[in-house]
């Protein structure tokens, strides 16, 4: 039970699966459905223990505490929570009120959408005191900021935001990912003349081979892509600016996996130029 939670606490996620989401087209995060938890269980043994201090140096380590642990889930949130729409205070949800969050711990992966490689890295900052989980509803058109804090040196939910999916910082490409999850023949439209690529070598399994492609050959090559129903997004620190470059990165839980597409607007319109599966 010892070894159990210890490897949930410092499991770190890497990856993606090609299990398909359930759907989840409702807005119900800030606790208006009932928690029906299928690993209460498991939720319970962590609970028991203590989160290590270290956990709360990198946001990664404490995320996933906070989606497994209940005990520790309204230890850190400010209540009552404000719950923000369009800007305007639209409540303040009681600390008695509040039902579990899992995030992204049923879908099996998160994402990132990053501007540059540097962001991409900045998951690794101990310094970083900002971070936003989006829950991104395609259907909807709406994102669901969970905003977190570390304050006196503990992360902390200090309030939640609704926002039209326009008015987000990706909404250019997370409109055009909705479409090129889906169809195939859009993909190879929205690739570049060449594409470079890392992937697993079919003829050795330690091996990776790299080359570069052309739309044509998109059919035999392409990654598995996740639906553009509901995806997580982690953004670390603060940032504003909207780039016409995104780096879409699929990372799965504990199971080593990682996957990641480079976009960039070519000619008006986002094309994949790099993927790596």
């Amino acid at each position: 039970m010892v070894l159990l939670t210890l490897l949930l606490v410092a499991m770190t996620p890497y990856g993606c699966t090609n299990k398909k989401p359930e759907s989840a087209d409702t807005l119900h995060a800030d606790t208006l459905i009932a928690d029906t938890s299928a690993n209460d269980s498991t939720e319970n043994v962590i609970a028991e223990t203590p989160m290590p201090k270290a956990a709360d140096e990198l946001f990664d380590d404490f995320v996933f505490n906070f989606a497994a642990n209940r005990r520790l889930q309204r230890r850190r949130i400010v209540f009552p929570l404000p719950v923000y729409r369009n800007g305007k205070l639209e409540k303040k949800i009681e600390e008695r009120n509040w039902k579990m969050e899992h995030f992204f711990m049923r879908q099996e992966y998160y994402t990132l959408i990053c501007d540059n490689q540097k962001q991409r890295e900045m998951g690794k900052d101990t310094t970083i005191a900002h971070v936003v989980v989006e829950k991104i509803f395609f259907n909807l058109k709406t994102v669901q900021q969970f905003i977190f804090n570390r304050i006196n040196g503990e992360w902390k939910m200090t309030s939640i935001n609704y926002m039209p999916m326009h008015e987000n910082r990706n909404a250019s490409f997370l409109k055009f990912y909705q479409h090129f999850a889906a169809d195939t023949a859009f993909q190879m439209r929205s690739m570049a003349d060449e594409v470079e690529f890392t992937a697993p070598d079919p003829e050795d399994d330690f091996s990776n081979i790299s080359g570069v492609i052309v739309p044509q050959q998109w059919p035999d090559f392409k990654p598995g892509l996740i639906p553009g129903g509901v995806i997580y997004n982690v953004v670390y620190g603060h940032s504003e600016s909207r780039s016409k470059r995104k780096i879409f990165v699929i990372r799965g839980i504990a199971n080593g996996l990682e996957m990641e597409m480079d976009f960039k607007i070519i000619g008006g319109s986002w094309k994949l130029v790099r993927f790596n599966s």
